[in-house]
């Protein structure tokens, strides 16, 4: 019997959604960002894209996952108007 995946640890695409992290690289149209996500008893980078497709959400702003394509890309929107 092989080993499952290790990212595989019971977190599938619905578990993501939903959960707030931080943007550690400017998320934007035409950017690769970078959000830091508390997950699997940890925190984790994910690469990130707005989720609207025009935002651009500067370093340290709270997000919040609206998709996730395994193993690392996730789509997130600002968690609070300013």
């Amino acid at each position: 019997m092989s080993a499952p995946h290790p990212y595989a640890v019971g977190m599938g695409d619905a578990a993501m959604v939903g959960l707030m992290g931080r943007v550690t690289g400017t998320v934007g149209p035409g950017l690769v960002g970078e959000v830091i996500v508390r997950v699997r008893g940890g925190a984790e980078h994910f690469l990130a894209h707005p989720a609207d497709g025009t935002s651009r959400i500067a370093p340290g702003t709270v997000v919040m996952v609206v998709e996730h394509l395994p193993p690392r890309t996730v789509y997130v929107t600002a968690a609070y108007d300013h």
